[in-house]
């Protein structure tokens, strides 16, 4: 069987994921990286990744695409989720003010409550090491671009990493969410940890 990774393809991050997955897929059992534009092609996903970019404009696309129904399906059906930065906004149940002002529309998937720019705008962009548990080994080094956080979680959500008072890393079940970038780095530990859960 061929492992499928799609990542929605609509606006931000794509190309520097897609390579990433390729990336992990080769130092595996091999597979391949999609890109997801339109309907119909989650449902043939072994794994979806959100990327980071403008995430009230990828909202908007991925509802006018079909393509938030086929998530929230995917999601029910345990298939492995990741969110990073926009992807850690369309994933939570709960946004802020910004959020409900703009009326953006969110897949409501983990029980999180969230925060736009919880570090500030894009000139406020920065990296820092973070303790990740989970991956075992050195500090993950994280890429916080114009970043989201996560302001509080249910208990069945697994806070994976925190940064500052926020939670900038977080598993609920099949889904994970990042406030930061892991495809800019060179240590694919996250995207092999999100392998792992296929």
């Amino acid at each position: 069987m061929v492992i499928r990774i799609g990542v929605i393809a609509l606006q931000g991050n794509v190309e520097e994921h897609i390579q990433a997955a390729e990336r992990v897929l080769d130092e595996r059992d091999g597979g391949e990286a999609i890109s997801i534009k339109h309907g119909g092609i989650v449902p043939s996903c072994d794994a979806i990744i959100i990327p980071g970019g403008e995430s009230t404009t990828i909202g908007w696309l991925m509802e006018r695409e079909g393509i938030s129904s086929e998530i929230k399906a995917a999601a029910k059906k345990n298939v492995p989720i990741l969110g990073t930065c926009a992807g850690l906004i369309l994933l939570a149940k709960h946004g802020d003010g910004e959020i409900n002002k703009t009326k953006q529309p969110l897949l409501e998937l983990m029980d999180v409550h969230m925060k736009r720019n919880a570090f500030g705008r894009q000139k406020e962009s920065f990296e820092a090491l973070l303790d990740v548990p989970v991956l075992k080994g050195d500090k993950f080094p994280a890429v916080f671009i114009r970043a989201p956080a996560i302001t509080s979680a249910e208990k069945n959500v697994q806070v994976l990493a925190s940064l500052n008072g926020y939670i900038v890393a977080a598993q609920q079940k099949n889904l994970i969410a990042l406030a930061f970038h892991p495809e800019l780095t060179k240590d694919m530990r996250f995207h092999h940890y999100f392998m792992d859960m296929i």
